[in-house]
């Protein structure tokens, strides 16, 4: 019982303390690997400290997002830093050879936005954009409550997605076309508009600049495009659950690579490269399933030790 007690009075110590690092890393000047271990340690520590429910599921799940949060905005504790790093021409190279000598996302725009304003087809897009925050967790919910039997593998496959691209920002921080447009790099009549704020503007009001400011973690994140790559991820997952849980799925993520590029907020080989990022993971899933077996069941004995049992 002592062994227990203290088994599990050290994992809700690890717990606290991977909470606190991504909030106290500025103060405390801890170094980014620091805080990554330390965040990353906790969903682990929660599994030790907690008997296997679905609240721990959705607590673990939780807990490896804040863990990603960290990481994808910790390059902009230093936005000068991330500036002079940022890399802005080669996805404009890329795309204009990809869009026969014109920026795909400049031709939709040209085609389709309104000049001066904006269209019903902008709020829908937009809105399509704005709810990515919550579609790849609501995927993995409907998964824990529906199909429970399928919710572990479709949670690291998803979840793999965000931890993997979150690695490519820093070794390749990579602007988005809108900044791109700003920085004068894109010269397009008339020039490339990142609709999204426009929409925020006129929907929000006041409240748009905090709520924006909340949500902006890190503008100079875009290769990979994780906001098409995890609605990917959802859609073959939820796909393999059942053909209308997939077919609603795959209309969402489709919509969604479409919004991206028509509203400035990706390039096309952002969207190609998300999408290799998922099918490269869908095809490791087989070899490295052994060795996540063998960490799961490490952790299980570690939880069972903690229990007492």
């Amino acid at each position: 019982m002592r062994l227990s007690t203290a088994m599990k009075g050290v994992a809700w110590g690890i717990v606290a303390v991977g909470v606190a690092a991504p909030l106290a890393r500025r103060r405390v000047r801890l170094r980014p690997p620091v805080v990554a271990g330390l965040a990353a340690a906790a969903p682990f520590a929660l599994c030790v400290a907690v008997p296997r429910s679905r609240r721990r599921d959705v607590a673990v799940c939780v807990l490896q997002m804040w863990a990603y949060l960290s990481l994808y905005e910790m390059p902009n504790d230093d936005p000068e830093a991330l500036e002079r790093r940022v890399r802005i021409r080669y996805p404009v190279v890329i795309d204009r050879t990809l869009g026969l000598g014109q920026l795909p996302g400049v031709r939709l725009q040209r085609a389709l936005a309104r000049v001066g304003g904006l269209r019903r087809l902008d709020a829908l897009l937009v809105w399509a954009h704005w709810i990515w925050f919550l579609v790849p967790h609501s995927a993995l919910l409907y998964l824990l409550v529906f199909r429970r039997k399928r919710f572990e593998r479709s949670a690291v496959l998803v979840y793999a997605v965000f931890d993997l691209g979150v690695l490519v920002y820093w070794v390749l921080p990579t602007a988005p076309p809108w900044y791109a447009s700003r920085q004068g790099v894109i010269e397009a009549e008339p020039a490339l508009r990142r609709l999204m704020v426009e929409q925020g503007e006129a929907f929000w009001r006041e409240r748009w600049e905090p709520l924006y400011g909340l949500l902006a973690g890190n503008p100079l994140a875009a290769m990979p495009s994780l906001h098409f790559a995890t609605s990917v991820m959802a859609a073959f997952v939820l796909a393999d659950a059942g053909p209308v849980e997939g077919a609603v799925a795959w209309t969402y993520a489709l919509t969604l690579g479409f919004a991206l590029v028509y509203l400035g907020e990706h390039y096309v080989v952002d969207l190609i490269a998300g999408l290799a990022l998922v099918l490269g993971i869908r095809r490791l899933e087989a070899p490295l399933t052994p060795a996540f077996r063998t960490i799961g069941r490490t952790v299980a004995a570690l939880e069972m030790r903690a229990a007492g049992s």
